[in-house]
């Protein structure tokens, strides 16, 4: 199964034919990719599920129509089991960002959430699920691809927000901060906990 974003809002991949669910159940063979995308963005549907024959080459056939951006990030742990979150566009976020021409996938990771977060000491752990958005920018839809991965910190020094990317605070959050910042988040990184 994949679940895609657009404004939170899902679009469900599955094969499995006899969902029961309140969302729009559609075959893919019939959908109109690009109508369906638009609706979401003006939320006049609350997600879908798109019923496929054959759940991969249907996904690589969807985001085909759009413009791809990679980017990669990080759930970081410190050794108090402390999350490290960003405050960015009144919402808590985990720290990612663009893949940059010729860099692999975990060097991008690692590079971003130092930037952003004004952090260092980081090792990959393991990767996590991949999540998937989709926004607007100039008038074109943006198909976003994340890689994440398990970090591990022993950074103790002053967290910096990288402000120019419009990132407001940066802090460690312990379980119940987490559960309280997961409350004003995106459904993506919801994901990832």
């Amino acid at each position: 199964m994949y679940k895609v974003f657009v404004n939170d809002l899902p679009i469900i991949f599955t094969e499995n034919n006899k969902i029961s669910t309140n969302l729009k159940v559609v075959n893919f063979e019939v959908v109109k990719i690009k109508k369906l995308v638009k609706a979401l963005f003006k939320e006049e549907l609350n997600g879908i599920y798109l019923i496929c024959n054959n759940i991969d080459k249907d996904f690589e056939t969807f985001i085909s129509k759009f413009k791809i951006q990679k980017a990669a990030g990080g759930k970081v742990e410190n050794f108090h089991k402390e999350v490290l979150f960003i405050y960015r566009f009144d919402k808590w976020d985990l720290p990612k960002g663009k893949l940059e021409k010729g860099e692999s996938i975990k060097e991008c990771a690692i590079r971003e959430v130092e930037e952003e977060c004004g952090i260092s000491n980081l090792t990959i752990q393991e990767q996590l699920e991949t999540t998937y958005h989709m926004f607007q920018r100039n008038n074109k839809t943006i198909f976003k691809i994340t890689y994440w991965y398990l970090m591990h910190t022993s950074y103790n020094g002053n967290l910096v927000p990288q402000t120019e990317e419009g990132i407001e605070k940066v802090a460690f959050k312990n379980k119940l901060e987490v559960e309280d910042a997961l409350t004003n988040t995106y459904e993506n990184i919801r994901l990832l906990f």
